[in-house]
């Protein structure tokens, strides 16, 4: 029985169905590890596979894949390093089963199976695997480990079977993605575990960009008087070996190393930067390419793209009408030069012309309306998408969540392109994130220090300019009602009497309702983009399109 122990926790970024990638990536977090000395290196949820791995893992290939890597890794450990809790995808008898093995002396030494399986917001793992039983302590070097898989922990029942069973400490492989309200959640129910089982806890959180989906990292240790000796950095990969020894019959970490999690608009703003940049790098793509309107949602665009892939990687399009003011040229050349980006301008007058030709015998006797103005769009849509295929960059959309939820934008026209930072982020929050881009830094940034946009940028009256002295309170209600209104309907699902109770007018929170629902068919063809409340447009929110259901009382 050993009365000192060395546990590596690795808060690593793998590839989703990037099986020999990830492999390799364990292998190197697992050579540093053991150059600190470690002897158990703990890796996040579903490791070998990537996390959500959704209705891939239905494919028996894949399964198998994941599988013989599991092997692989563990006859690494016939090299007398640190063994490992490695995780992923595994068939029991018939059942497939969200796994974590102890690989060690060359073998997988124990298995256990995850017993919560989660299916609200984002995730429907009970779609995929079969929940596993409860589960005992894994022995190792003496120590008996009570591994308990994310969602595990959320719930006491699985720490109260692991305690019960003899387990001297938790372990936690996680795969739990950032949502800005989540704030201590995680923390908080590990306390709870510790208080119910006097156990201490190591929780390992992935890090990296899944399609919509971030995980922040901050991986922490807590001792069992729930004592917070570890918090590790969000936002990047990180490796940190933690020193344990026995007290009596208790373990503690004797490691103490605390990093600050940051603000609420620096992790909103890290989420962006982290979100886009494994959406494009993990896909492949050299660049991106967005239209730089001189408006606000442009202009925090192709900063994030900027801080998330540097300057060069980033193609910025003006592209003029009619009516487009001095003003915006000046702010989109001013947020080009502050940003380092290329900027080139594209007219679009002559194509609005011969749309205007094209059209004239169809529309003969009308009047000019939405729809000459959403040509304008389209016609902007169609020249980014034309530069994109021609050079290959991704075409990044700028639409915020206000105009998502109210259809505030035109299909195949702003909607069109591959990927949206600020499809999540209503406009109140755009202005304040802007503000603190403007005066904040990071390491974890490609862009420039200090200030990234021109501060009329921020404080002008938006507008589409699709029209003459546009703009956009003309359309909508201003913005700091109008998100109230769609926050209490969206992330809160509450009624209209209880908005109007909280001091709404009845007649606009039935208009924005009504908006809300009928857009559903654009935001069902709207890119994907970065989750940042805990009710995104896709998995998180599934309303039909077709839908009479209005409530009025």
């Amino acid at each position: 029985m050993t009365d000192k122990l060395k546990i590596a926790l690795a808060q690593a970024n793998p590839k989703l169905g990037d099986i020999a990638g990830n492999i390799k990536l364990a292998r190197e977090f697992r050579e540093e590890a053991e150059a600190e000395g470690a002897e158990l290196v703990v890796f996040p949820e579903l490791f070998i596979c990537g996390y959500p791995p959704e209705d891939l893992v239905l494919k028996p290939s894949f399964v198998r894949a994941c599988e013989q890597a599991m092997s692989e890794l563990a006859e690494l450990t016939l090299d007398g390093g640190p063994a490992m809790l490695m995780t992923g995808p595994m068939m029991d008898g018939p059942f497939l089963r969200n796994t974590v093995c102890l690989l060690e002396e060359g073998k997988i030494s124990a298995t256990r199976y995850k017993n919560k399986l989660p299916n609200y917001g984002v995730f429907d793992e009970i779609r995929v695997f079969e929940p596993g039983p409860l589960p005992g302590p894994i022995p190792f070097k003496g120590v008996r480990m009570g591994v308990m898989i994310c969602e595990d922990m959320w719930y006491p029942d699985v720490a109260e079977c692991l305690a019960e069973t003899g387990a001297e400490l938790l372990i936690v492989p996680n795969g739990s993605p950032y949502d800005h309200e989540k704030g201590d959640a995680r923390l908080n129910y590990a306390v709870e575990r510790v208080k119910e089982t006097e156990l201490p806890i190591v929780y390992v959180n992935q890090i990296g960009g899944q399609d919509e989906l971030v995980f922040d990292g901050g991986s922490f240790v807590l001792n069992d008087d729930c004592t917070l000796n570890v918090q590790m950095a969000c936002w990047k990969e990180d490796l940190l070996v933690t020193d344990w020894e026995r007290d009596g019959d208790r373990w503690k970490c004797a490691t103490t190393s605390l990093v600050e999690p940051g603000g609420d608009l620096e992790r909103i703003y890290n989420a962006m930067v982290l979100g886009l940049k494994d959406y494009v790098n993990k896909n492949g793509f050299p660049g991106v390419v967005l239209g730089l309107s001189g408006g606000i949602d442009s202009a925090l665009s192709a900063a994030v793209a900027v801080d998330a892939l540097g300057a060069d990687r980033v193609h910025c399009v003006m592209m003029p009408s009619r009516y487009t003011s001095q003003e915006s040229l000046d702010d989109a050349a001013e947020c080009a030069r502050l940003l380092g980006t290329k900027l080139d301008t594209v007219q679009i007058e002559p194509a609005v012309d011969a749309f205007d030709g094209m059209l004239s015998h169809l529309f003969e006797g009308t009047n000019a309306d939405i729809t000459e103005e959403n040509i304008q769009s389209r016609i902007r849509g169609l020249t980014l998408m034309a530069i994109s295929n021609k050079f290959g960059k991704m075409v990044l959309t700028t639409g915020n969540k206000s105009e998502m939820s109210t259809g505030y934008a035109t299909i195949y026209g702003d909607m069109c392109g591959g990927y949206s930072v600020l499809k999540d982020l209503y406009k109140t929050k755009c202005f304040e994130v802007s503000h603190w881009r403007n005066k904040s830094s990071s390491d974890l940034f490609l862009g420039p220090n200090g200030a990234v946009m021109p501060e009329n940028v921020i404080v002008k009256p938006p507008t589409a300019e699709l029209r003459e002295d546009q703009k956009d309170e003309d359309s909508l209600p201003p913005y700091e009602i109008l998100d109230g209104i769609l926050h209490a309907l969206i992330e809160d699902e509450k009624s209209y009497a209880e908005i109007v109770e909280a001091g709404y007018d009845g007649a606009l929170v039935s208009r924005v309702q009504n908006l809300l629902y009928v857009a559903e068919y654009k935001r069902r063809q709207a890119p994907p983009g970065v989750k940042i409340t805990t009710r995104n447009f896709g998995k998180d929110r599934r309303y039909p399109i077709t839908n009479g259901f209005r409530d009025k009382r």
